[in-house]
Parts: structure tokens; C-alpha cells; sequence
């Protein structure tokens, strides 16, 4: 059974004929390379079946090859960015949250179980090189089953049933992965923002490696790069995801051509990249992405001043009105894509909080209820956002397969009068002089918000929460922390309420796992000692012992042992209206807007979109690679 969408081999072919495969340009910049014989000829770089991106279906027009664009980073931490930005992986989310091929021609899926991946025939890395099975031999016995390299053994998405698969080379293209059980987390983990890498180039990194290498040159090479041994310099080396190594050859659309340390990074197309638009030119347009790293704080203010030709990192909604202010004078267009989170902020009540007191009132889904029909979403939105957002809880957003109005809205209501009906109800019926509920034990439901307070929008959002909160009979004081000290006093249960982002991915769909909905790990911060129990193996923290997290926590089981989309799918549906209904977390708006920045020169940018790492990997699922400089060459 197939189970992964995509245009693969004659299919492919066939679509390149129809739209004229002879209107091939060979970029400029490799032109003197192809005619010198120093590099393949395009037809020859591509792989027998190339990817086949039809941008007419996506609304795009196909574009020309050439240009450099500019963008502007922090640090060189966010040379992960391009990672993301290119998002090439081996089978990937389409933007209707379904797997697709991308590095692979196929996958074969039987029971759920048995994966039998198939690569694209004279595919090849960034260096020429030829990619092949070997590639996928090598890290998983080198690198993963190697404990100086992988001391903890292959990653958790290659267990099922607590096994490892059996691995089969079946030839120099095709591999397989059987477990004795289904394994539904092994797709989206080959298919994440940050992937598991199933592959490494071994034809360079066997240099690195005690099993391949000289002892004499892996000995010099150790003490060139002034690391610890072997080891710490192949992983040094295989740094896929952050690319800081110019030399390692990559499949992405772009490699870096930049060491760090550096104030700027060149990252130039691929030679060898395997997509192509309809008519059989070779992605991507862009010859070039440059990377001006700059103050964070002072990035909106240079992208207004025109040294930015795409961003979207580091500028906020804040910034919207400065930056339009200057899109005739700098030849930009902003654009409003939306944030893809659960939540823009949410309140999280700990279920294991160390007060007794409080923690019995937050396991009464009565108080938990209250506390969210006691806030006031419509004015939130209205000062915070204009009413641009929408107010919801803490689930999925529209843009989800897995959406439901009912769940998104459930308890979200304004309504302080049924608020104060359920405090009653739960016990809190005594009042002090002031109208302030009083606890069981007699003190006053006084309780510290914590929070990061590194938000202007958040101090704002607290200030309406606060007093929204005092017409139930509830004092609300805020206290911001460092995220470090933050995490450890949630773990401990001395933070009892939290202010946080919502769920990292809205968009979810069903060949996601759902562990954001269940007790997972401990910086979930509803729960963290009942996560921190699950996520250690039952060696720290605390037993679940509230029926409706059992029940979320068996759902989560019953995902990672399911067959097919169907069982996911219901499942899903399931773990939202539990978590809806019980109100583990208390969302207060979604969809907030985000400015993008494009210059106008720069085609194929969509005017609307999501920006969020999961599942979008930001920029990643609206294909940079399609991207196109119209009437101007290079950046200035």
C-alpha cells in the first residue's frame, strides 16, 4: 500500500514534455563551469526523475534563474534557517498537512510497518557525488548504533513496540525498514522542520570516522580542528541541519560557502538539486541567499531602511505600522501572514502545583472553566491585535484537516456571570471585604501569574487579564522570570499559573503525533511532573492519576500503534474535544498576523501564508526555492 503523494517517474516525465522541457536555462553563474566540462551539463545533474514542482497549480508563475537576495539574522545560530528555509527532506508536508515525496521517488508502506523508501535515480549530492543507499547504511550503522557517536542508540522515531526495524539494503536504491508493529511517528519524524536524518554523505565523512579513516590522518585531523577525539569531530564535521561546514556536501536547494565566525554568510544553489518547476527548469531560481548577521532588536528598524529583500525573523506585528510606512520608499511590499500556534498565549493552571490547596482546585474542571469564560477574548483582540485575530482556545486552527469550530470555541465565551456560578459551585463561595474569593483553608484566591514578560503585547495582554479576573473574585499578580528559572519553579510546582505560547503547531493533521495533547514530556506546563514520569521512564515525577489525562495518555498510545490515517484521524479528534472540554489549557487568541517583508522585485512570494516552525518550517512549506528576482540581478 502507498501511502505518500507525489509525482514520481513517467508521471513526472510526461508533465516535463507536455509543458516543454527544452525551455531550460542553464543559470548564469554555472555557465562557464558546464561549457569548460568542469561541471554536468543540467540534464545531466538532475536525476532521472527530477521533482516536479507545477507552480501554475500553486498560483505562481514559473520564473528565471539568477539573482541574490538579502536577509538578516542575529547570530550564526540561525544558520539553521537555511535548513529550514530549503526544507528538503525525504518525504515532506505539503501545505494541506499531507506527506508528498521530495528527496524520494517513492515509498511503499505496508501494515504500517514495513517502509520500503526508493531514491531518485541519478541523484546526487551537492559535490557531484552520487547518493545512494550506502548513504543510509552508513548512518545507521555508523552513526546511530555507534555509542561514542550516538551514546543513547537511534532516534526515539525508530522504535516501535520498543524495537528497532530490521534494516534491509535491497540495492543501491532501495531500502527497508520493517517493524514487528506499525510505526505512524516514522514518516513525520523524516518530514519534521528539524528532520531525523535517515542519511549522511559518506563519501566524505569516512574520513572522519575510526572505522574508515588512517589512524595517522584521523589523529592529525583531531588535533587540527582542537577537539576531544574522533568522535567530537565527526559530529563536528556532519552538522546536516546547522550547516556550519561549507565542506559537507548537501542536498538542500543552497549550501553555505561561509566558516564561521562571520558577519556574513553566502549561501549559493546547488548544482545538483533535484526539483524542477513544469517546465523542466532546475530549482531554485536564486543563485544566492546572503546572511547579514545584525542586533535582534535592531533588524525591523534595518529591514525599514531597506537592507533586508525577505524577512521574516525577528519582526513582529508591532512593527507593522513602521514598516509600511516605509514600502514605497524602499520598493517592498509587507505582507500579513498569520502565526500558526494554538494559541498566541495561553494560561496554564498546574495540575501538579506544590500548593495542596490550589492544585485540588485546578484538578476541578469547574475552576479551570471559570478561569477561561472570565476573560475577555474580544477585548483582547481588539487592543492588542485590532481584531485582526481570532479568539479561541488553545487547539488547531482552520487551516487544519483536524479542525472543529465546536472545540475551538468550547468555554471560550465571555461570561462572567456562569464564571462565578462554577467558582461557587467548586467551593470558593466565601468572599473577603473586597469581593476577593476565599480558598478552603481561608486565605485569599490570590495567585501569581508567571510568565517571561519579554513581550510588550504579553504586559499588555496581562493587564487586561488582571482585571478581568478580579470581576470573578480572583487577584492576579504578574511576575516575569528568566525561561531557565522559569521552567525549573513549574517543575518544582512552585509556579501554580503560567502565561506561555499556545501549542506549537495549529495546523496538525492526523499523520502528526498528537504528544503536544498528552502528558509527553516535562516542560509541558499544565502537567510537567506527570510528562517528566512518562518522558523518564517512570524514574522521576509523578504517576498520572487524573482519569481524563489517563485517557489522553492511552489515546497517545493507541496513535503510535495505529495502521492507518483513519484510526489516526479519530484518535486526533478524540484528544482535541477531551482537551477542549477539560480546559487543560486556557487559549485566548490565535491567527495573529506577522509581517513578512519582500522586495517587489522578488516574485512567487505569497501575499498570505502561515509562519510557524511545525509544521510549516517557517518560510520552508511556501517553497523559497520557487522564489524569483524580476528586472534587477543581485541584491544591493
Amino acid at each position: 500500500m502507498k501511502q505518500v503523494a507525489g509525482l514520481i517517474g513517467g508521471v513526472a516525465l510526461a508533465i516535463l514534455l507536455a509543458n516543454g522541457a527544452s525551455a531550460q536555462v542553464e543559470p548564469a553563474m554555472l555557465a562557464d563551469a558546464v561549457k569548460s566540462g568542469t561541471l554536468p551539463a543540467m540534464s545531466e545533474r538532475l536525476p532521472k526523475t527530477p521533482h516536479v514542482t507545477d507552480l501554475r497549480q500553486m498560483g505562481r508563475m514559473p520564473g528565471k534563474p539568477g539573482g541574490e537576495i538579502r536577509m538578516l539574522m542575529a547570530d550564526q545560530r540561525d544558520l539553521r534557517m537555511m535548513s529550514l528555509y530549503g526544507y528538503a527532506r525525504l518525504v515532506g508536508f505539503n501545505d494541506k498537512q499531507e506527506l508528498t515525496n521530495d528527496l524520494l521517488e517513492d515509498v511503499q508502506v505496508d501494515e504500517g510497518r514495513r517502509f520500503t523508501l526508493v531514491l531518485r535515480e541519478g541523484h546526487r549530492w551537492s559535490d557531484g557525488a552520487p547518493f545512494t543507499t550506502e548513504d543510509f547504511r552508513y548512518w545507521w550503522e555508523d552513526v546511530a548504533n555507534n555509542k561514542r557517536l550516538s551514546p543513547e542508540g537511534p532516534p526515539p522515531a525508530m522504535f516501535a513496540g520498543g524495537e528497532p526495524p530490521i534494516v534491509e539494503i535491497l540495492d543501491a536504491r532501495r531500502i527497508r525498514y520493517t517493524w514487528k508493529v506499525p510505526n505512524p511517528s516514522f514518516l513525520p519524524a523524516l518530514a519534521a522542520p528539524q528532520p531525523m536524518y535517515l542519511y549522511q554523505a559518506s563519501h566524505y565523512l569516512k574520513q572522519f570516522h575510526q572505522r574508515y579513516a588512517k589512524a595517522a590522518e584521523l589523529a592529525a585531523a583531531v588535533k587540527s580542528v582542537r577537539v576531544r577525539d574522533w568522535g567530537a569531530l565527526q559530529l563536528r564535521k556532519a552538522r546536516a541541519y546547522r550547516q556550519e561546514n561549507p565542506d559537507l556536501p548537501t542536498l538542500d536547494p543552497w549550501r553555505n560557502l561561509t566558516h564561521p565566525p562571520a558577519e556574513r554568510f553566502v549561501f549559493e544553489r546547488n548544482p545538483f538539486f533535484h526539483r524542477v518547476d513544469e517546465t523542466g527548469q532546475q530549482l531554485p531560481y536564486l543563485d544566492r541567499i546572503v546572511f547579514n548577521i545584525a542586533t535582534a532588536a535592531l533588524i525591523p528598524t534595518k529591514v525599514g531602511a531597506g537592507d533586508s529583500d525577505l524577512q521574516a525573523r525577528y519582526l513582529s506585528f508591532e512593527n507593522f505600522t513602521f514598516l509600511k510606512s516605509a514600502e514605497t520608499r524602499q520598493n517592498y511590499a509587507v505582507k500579513l501572514w498569520r502565526n500558526a500556534g494554538g494559541s498566541y498565549l495561553s494560561l496554564y493552571p498546574n495540575l501538579n502545583a506544590k500548593d495542596p490547596v490550589w492544585r485540588a482546585l485546578f484538578r476541578d474542571v469547574r475552576v479551570r472553566r471559570a478561569f477561561s469564560l472570565g476573560i475577555n477574548r474580544r477585548d483582547i483582540n481588539n487592543v492588542l491585535f485590532y481584531g485582526l485575530a481570532k479568539a479561541s482556545g488553545n487547539t488547531l486552527l482552520e487551516g487544519s484537516p483536524l479542525f472543529d469550530a465546536a472545540t475551538a470555541h468550547a468555554w471560550t465565551q465571555h461570561d462572567p456571570k456562569l464564571a462565578n456560578r462554577l467558582l461557587d459551585e467548586a467551593g470558593l463561595h466565601k468572599r473577603d471585604w473586597d469581593g476577593t474569593r476565599l480558598l478552603p483553608d481561608g486565605r485569599r484566591a490570590e495567585i501569581t501569574l508567571e510568565g517571561a514578560g519579554d513581550k510588550s503585547d504579553e504586559t499588555d495582554s496581562i493587564e487586561l487579564i488582571v482585571d478581568n479576573f478580579r470581576t470573578i473574585g480572583i487577584r492576579v499578580f504578574y511576575r516575569s522570570a528568566q525561561i531557565v528559572n522559569l521552567r525549573r519553579r513549574i517543575l518544582i510546582g512552585d509556579a501554580i499559573l503560567t502565561l506561555w505560547q499556545g501549542l506549537d503547531n495549529g495546523l496538525a493533521g492526523p499523520d502528526m503525533e498528537p504528544d503536544s495533547l498528552a502528558p509527553s514530556n516535562p516542560e509541558q506546563f499544565q502537567w510537567p511532573r506527570f510528562g517528566q514520569y512518562i518522558k523518564s521512564g517512570k524514574a522521576f515525577g509523578d504517576a498520572v492519576d487524573m482519569p481524563e489525562v489517563k485517557e489522553l495518555s492511552d489515546l497517545l498510545e493507541a496513535w503510535r500503534k495505529s495502521s492507518t490515517r483513519d484510526e489516526r484521524t479519530g484518535i486526533w479528534k478524540r484528544m482535541l474535544a477531551i482537551h477542549s472540554e477539560n480546559v487543560f489549557s486556557i487559549g485566548i487568541v490565535n491567527g495573529t498576523l506577522l509581517p513578512i517583508v519582500a522586495s517587489k522585485h522578488l516574485r512567487n512570494v505569497p501575499d498570505q501564508g502561515w509562519f510557524s516552525v511545525q509544521p510549516g518550517a517557517l518560510l520552508g512549506v511556501h517553497r523559497p526555492d520557487t522564489f524569483w528576482l524580476a528586472d534587477r540581478a543581485v541584491g544591493n
